[in-house]
């Protein structure tokens, strides 16, 4: 286990990272499936939505750090990072390898094409383990953190309540708690009541089992959820190039997306999330979130990783994002 590295600054947020990931990206002018491509460039980041959000969050001067697992083999590119960037690491560390994901990036199409590995197998006992130790280390931040990022899939073995095991703890200490992730884990969640919930068109769909293809639908599955019990406060539907749709009792706005020059995809929806928890932190309204958290997701479309450019270009951006109500 890695000794905690505290910085002099108490974290404001804290991501959980249970499935953590590096990320391979290789560059290709022109992908074509079956023959050889000779790529152009290749770069590895330490990755996972959780460590992604964690790395924006710090890129804007907000103190972050970061709870769950790394495998002993490969850390170093995460201490690195979390050095560098002066997150603090909460992590328990495994046996093994943290998992490898390899992002294809067509340079002539703009596409990326991702391969994920699915992380490391828990048994049941390992599983409950690391459930506890996370929380140990959540209860010890929680006196100085106003917000906790739960964010990304969930290793092979994880019992798919977790998210909801570590909500019900985290909030009942008084602390607000963000949920981006999918499928079982999601709806298992939000059974537990998180503050705020940013899932993408897709994810939303699927929690619906309909289709969500107009803004209506997109709406009215927002409001559903604004009206569950428990209910999130807020609900933020990225939607790629169509921007994002973000949601309050009272509320439905539209973020349109910024026009700039794409150099990756990856972790554009992670960096959202975190522009949505500075957002937060800056206790700014619903419009001036949906432009902070748009323009952290602009800003990251322009790098490779999960790195924004100074703070004050992230502003800047955020004054040209257009919000418009949504009926």
């Amino acid at each position: 286990m890695n000794p905690l590295n505290p910085f002099a600054h108490p974290a404001q947020v804290v991501t959980v990272a249970l499935n953590p990931a590096l990320d391979q990206t290789i560059e290709v002018a022109g992908l074509q499936p079956g023959v050889v491509n000779r790529a152009l460039r290749m770069q590895i980041d330490v990755g996972g939505k959780a460590v992604n959000v964690a790395s924006c969050l710090s890129d804007f001067g907000v103190h972050a750090a970061v709870a769950g697992q790394l495998g002993r083999d490969n850390a170093a590119l995460f201490e690195e990072l979390f050095q560098r960037k002066k997150i603090a690491n909460h992590c328990c560390y495994l046996d093994g390898l943290t998992r490898i994901n390899t992002k294809l990036v067509d340079t002539v199409s703009g596409e990326t094409t991702d391969l994920n590995m699915p992380g490391p197998e828990f048994a049941p006992a390992a599983a409950a383990d690391l459930l506890n130790q996370v929380l140990e280390r959540l209860e010890r931040l929680a006196e100085h953190v106003d917000w906790i990022v739960l964010s990304g899939s969930l290793p092979p073995g994880m019992p798919v309540d977790v998210y909801a095991t570590i909500i019900e703890q985290t909030q009942a200490a008084g602390v607000s708690v963000l949920l981006d992730t999918s499928g079982a884990p999601l709806k298992a969640a939000l059974a537990a009541g998180p503050r705020l919930i940013k899932p993408n068109r897709h994810e939303l769909a699927e929690l619906f089992n309909r289709p969500l293809d107009s803004w209506a639908a997109l709406v009215a599955a927002g409001r559903e959820l604004l009206h569950g019990s428990p209910a999130p406060e807020w609900v933020v539907v990225s939607l790629g190039g169509d921007g994002a749709l973000f949601l309050t009792r009272e509320q439905a706005l539209h973020a349109h997306p910024l026009p700039v020059a794409v150099t990756s995809t990856v972790g554009a929806g992670d960096a959202m999330v975190a522009g949505l928890v500075a957002a937060r932190l800056g206790d700014l309204s619903l419009a001036e979130t949906a432009q902070l958290a748009t323009a952290f997701s602009a800003a990251k479309l322009t790098r490779l990783g999960p790195h924004l450019p100074r703070p004050a270009e992230v502003r800047a951006l955020a004054e040209q994002v257009v919000v418009t109500p949504v009926a």
